[in-house]
């Protein structure tokens, strides 16, 4: 079925922002882009999802590697133990010590579910042979696998953070890509006003992420 996503703003990366706009989505492509009242005319029996804020395109995280392999994501279960953000540096080696494989797998799984509902749709490899389950599980989450080389922001020292926008970029350089008809529908919703508010520290809630034109991420 075709879906339209609507939001206040849209802006697609490279073009012009567009206010109270719309992008239609046609299995895993964008079939239209632009004024919602356009997008809605044009497609008139499409489902359509309103969200708040802003709607972009999804983001690429730069510290995937990190995240999955230095990084333990705890269980809910776990919360009130080791609370819910990742543990690092000696946090983890503690728990490395003795985690098993399948251990392993779950702290995987959990970061990338975790990086979902941050926008994240792509994410800075390669995964290599090296580590099969490691690159089965990325495989298997559908984020894509992309070769930042350089980055184009600087990639900090010290903890890693699963909001992509942690490393300083602006949405253009975090970005996985413009949006473009004809392109893979991976977007990224964000319940914040402007651009402005993407940066810096203040919160930037995710109400929802679309990979492949999948709403996998959906946080109301």
């Amino acid at each position: 079925m075709l879906t339209i996503h609507a939001a206040p703003l849209v802006l697609p990366v490279g073009a012009a922002a567009v206010v109270d706009g719309a992008v239609a989505v046609d299995g895993d492509r964008i079939a239209a882009l632009g004024p919602y009242e356009e997008v809605a005319a044009a497609h008139p029996a499409a489902r359509v999802r309103r969200w708040p804020g802003l709607l972009a395109p999804g983001l690429r995280q730069d510290r995937a590697r990190e995240l999955l392999t230095r990084c333990y994501h705890p269980d809910p279960r776990e919360a009130d133990e080791l609370g819910e953000l990742p543990l690092w540096g000696e946090d983890f080696e503690r728990i490395a010590v003795t985690m098993d494989a399948t251990r392993r797998a779950g702290s995987v799984r959990r970061g990338l579910q975790r990086m979902l509902r941050h926008g994240t749709t792509h994410v800075a490899g390669p995964f290599g042979a090296d580590d099969p389950a490691l690159r089965t599980a990325v495989s298997r989450s559908g984020l894509v696998v992309v070769r930042v080389a350089p980055p184009p922001v600087p990639v900090p020292h010290g903890v890693p953070g699963l909001d992509p926008f942690a490393a300083g970029g602006d949405l253009a350089g975090t970005a996985h890509g413009p949006l473009t008809v004809g392109g893979r529908a991976d977007l990224a919703v964000f319940d914040v006003p402007d651009e402005a508010a993407l940066y810096g520290g203040g919160p930037r809630p995710c109400v929802a992420t679309v990979l492949a034109g999948r709403l996998v991420h959906r946080a109301r």
